[in-house]
């Protein structure tokens, strides 16, 4: 059910008219009474920042971290739209807020899709009172929301977790201009744990930095990522710790589903760097390798070539000793001491030809330690990402 799993919101998805195909593109979360509830955000640190973002930091600040209603349109980002892009993604609020009941301060407003154009929000308007009266708390509402904002995703992305005395829902969008931080993605996650503001805030920060802040599939950072996280409190007092541990488990399983299905990939890919001199070092050294094209179409070929791996670490300003360097695919370490090593070539092809991939370098250096998923990189990727068209 994801959004809608924890007691207290409701969802819907309509078709608006944003996106040309008649597809869904409007997608609202919300309390199911209209009544802001505990809220918090994290978002792009893109200095090129969307409207919606600015929008949405406002109304946090002006409502001192509450709101009653996310909504959220797919098929343009309203981004690059200069001030009347700013008075469009208020205009949602507004128009969601009447349909609501509530204030325009209590409504988030999130969009994507392609940058630079003018938002048709006079559709949004128009279609925001359906959108609202269309607004349940079963499965199928949730789902619906969730398919209503992708983009070039092949799936909708959605959990729930059966957190110790509280329930995480969350669904995301996202599979391109991945890479922290955050990465071209929306999320919106609910619960319906007691929680402040405050709280919420710091829950979600640690959560998304082990999630969406550990990914990257193609280096680029997008102007409008938005993760939110709102707090019903039906199911009472629960601890911090516990409602952190869930809210980060739904957060990583959006962020594994965000890198399976980046534009064009053939592979997950958990990246570890290990042995490195400081856990700083080691994320430096790993987002050196995610990135790398090189290491990325090597993915793609099936091939455990470790020597650009350790090729990327060793260019990427950290220490490094080649002598002590170590690298394996799927547990089997194919070279130690900077040289390649006898080892069980039938079994690394045998884990290089899956669809999850593990990838471990060891600087032997410290204990440093960073993870990353990322994936591999196609022609499709090229195909999809050529024009606006």
């Amino acid at each position: 059910m994801s959004v809608t799993a924890p007691a207290g919101f409701v969802a819907a998805g309509v078709a608006c008219g944003v996106k040309a195909s008649g597809a869904l593109d409007l997608a609202l979360v919300a309390t199911d009474d209209a009544r802001p509830v505990p809220a918090a955000g994290v978002f792009t640190r893109n200095r090129m920042t969307a409207a919606p973002v600015l929008v949405s930091r406002h109304h946090l600040d002006a409502t001192g971290g509450h709101a009653a209603a996310v909504v959220l349109n797919s098929g343009n980002a309203n981004a690059a739209t200069g001030a009347p892009g700013h008075a469009d993604a208020e205009a949602m609020a507004d128009a969601v807020a009447a349909a609501l009941g509530t204030a325009r301060e209590a409504v988030l407003v999130c969009s994507t899709g392609l940058i630079g154009i003018p938002l048709p929000v006079q559709h949004i308007v128009d279609a925001s009172p359906a959108l609202v009266a269309a607004a349940a708390g079963d499965a199928a509402a949730a789902h619906t929301a969730a398919e209503a904002i992708r983009t070039t995703d092949t799936f909708a992305k959605e959990v729930t977790v059966a957190g110790d005395g509280c329930t995480v829902g969350a669904m995301a969008k996202g599979a391109a201009m991945l890479a922290p931080n955050m990465a071209t993605m929306l999320a919106v996650v609910t619960t319906d744990a007691v929680a402040t503001p405050e709280v919420l805030g710091d829950v979600l920060r640690t959560a998304v930095d082990a999630s969406f802040n550990v990914m990257t599939t193609d280096g680029c950072t997008s102007t409008n990522d938005t993760v939110l996280l709102l707090a019903s409190g039906r199911a009472g007092e629960v601890r911090v710790d516990a409602l952190r541990r869930a809210v980060t488990e739904a957060c990583r399983s959006l962020a594994q589903m965000m890198v399976a299905d980046a534009e064009g990939a053939t592979k997950s890919v958990h990246l570890e760097v290990v042995g490195a001199a400081d856990d700083d070092e080691a994320a430096r050294g790993a987002r050196k390798v995610a990135d790398s094209n090189l290491c990325k179409c090597s993915w793609y070929g099936c091939d455990p070539y470790w020597g650009r791996v350790a090729s990327e670490l060793g260019s990427a300003g950290i220490a490094f000793d080649q002598t002590r360097i170590s690298v394996s695919y799927g547990g089997h370490v194919v070279a130690a001491g900077g040289v390649e090593i006898d080892h069980d070539r039938a079994a690394v092809a045998a884990h290089m030809a899956q669809r999850d991939l593990h990838v471990v370098a060891d600087l032997g250096l410290g204990s440093g330690r960073a993870e990353l998923f990322t994936n591999d990189l196609t022609h499709a990727y090229v195909d999809e990402n050529m024009g606006t068209s």
